[in-house]
């Protein structure tokens, strides 16, 4: 996944790679494995909540209508 690839170095230079990879898979999670965070810094433009999904996405529909 993204840790294997953004930390493969200090992977391979790891005295126990497995334990140093689930420490750096629980960083990630909780850092950037949530919407709100990723939110927050720009990664996505909005979280649509379940129950607005339908509302969201009819409306982006409807701003679409008009476009060729």
């Amino acid at each position: 996944g993204a840790v294997e690839i953004i930390h493969r170095r200090e992977l391979a230079d790891a005295a126990d790679p497995e334990a140093r990879r689930v420490e750096l898979v629980d960083d990630y999670t909780e850092r950037l494995a949530n919407p709100y965070i990723a939110a927050e810094r720009g990664y996505v433009d909005d979280v649509i909540e379940p129950a607005e999904t339908r509302r969201k996405v009819a409306a982006g529909f409807r701003l679409l209508e008009s476009k060729r």
